[in-house]
């Protein structure tokens, strides 16, 4: 079945719901399924409708009259299709598990998208990319040839018409002006439980620490290193006698978990950021 779903955020207000179901109800839309949630510290509302699409009503008529109805009581308002899957760039380095899984779930149909192509700093996961009949780029960066390699990244952004980028354990920084014009569309996994143990090797900095849970968090890159807002996280017991190694091998399971979390619901439309937080619709749905 084909899908238009909305997402919508205001200032909290009587009569919403009445207002925005009638909205699509005058126009003959079934409602599928109807979330909302009322952020009470701030005021604001927050709204994620799945419709029935039967194609009897033009897609560019609806979002202009939704458009003028917004204004009316200044929605902030974005809108999706099913029958236009996300197309997503994975971005690596050398790790292959993060990669590899989102690779798996797409094939198996899990992730309901289009991953048309992988870029990587290193050859390593070269292979991989060609396990899974994906063309790989490889951009080698350094210092003097990021700006030129972040060009060549956006080229192909376009060129494949993406609309997604998972920094699939992409161990680089992106530049504030890449993150800026793509803000909202890079997820970024960390192998740590943030806010806690940022940087490269979290898993070593737990195991100093001592704690008796590690963790990964999926977050929205932005300029901030590890900063962004957290969509997804996880965490798992450790003992005493687990070394750093163990540590990071437990960590590539939960990694794993949590940025295909992560990436299934944004292809979903399930997010709205708010701030520094993101409002995550349930599954399912």
């Amino acid at each position: 079945m084909s899908a238009i779903v909305f997402l919508i955020q205001c200032k909290d207000q009587k009569g919403l719901v009445a207002g925005i179901t009638s909205f699509f109800a005058e126009r003959q839309f079934n409602i599928l399924h109807c979330q909302q949630y009322t952020d009470t510290e701030v005021g604001q509302y927050f709204m994620r409708i799945k419709l029935e699409d039967d194609g009897s009503f033009n897609h560019q008529q609806l979002e202009a009259e939704f458009s003028q109805f917004a204004a009316t009581i200044d929605l902030h308002w974005s809108v999706r299709y099913s029958e236009q899957p996300y197309r997503v760039a994975l971005l690596v380095t050398r790790a292959s598990h993060c990669p590899y899984d989102l690779l798996l779930r797409e094939l198996e149909g899990e992730l309901k998208c289009d991953i048309p192509l992988i870029i990587g700093n290193h050859r390593d996961l070269e292979d991989m990319a060609r396990q899974f009949d994906k063309p790989f780029y490889h951009l080698p960066i350094t210092a003097e040839t990021k700006q030129a390699q972040e060009a060549e990244i956006k080229r192909l952004l376009a060129e494949f018409d993406i609309d997604l980028i998972v920094m699939a354990r992409y161990m680089q920084i992106l530049s504030e002006e890449f993150v800026t014009e793509f803000s909202g569309r890079i997820i970024n996994i960390h192998h740590g439980f943030l806010p806690a143990f940022q940087g490269a090797k979290p898993y070593h900095q737990a195991y100093e620490r001592g704690v008796k849970i590690i963790g990964a968090t999926a977050h929205y890159a932005t300029a901030e290193l590890d900063e962004g807002p957290i969509i997804a996280q996880d965490v798992q017991h450790v003992q005493h006698d687990n070394s750093p190694q163990d540590l990071v091998m437990m960590g590539k399971d939960i990694e794993r978990i949590v940025l295909a979390r992560a990436v299934k619901a944004h292809i979903e439309h399930r997010i709205i950021i708010n701030g520094r937080r993101t409002i995550v619709f349930s599954e399912g749905a």
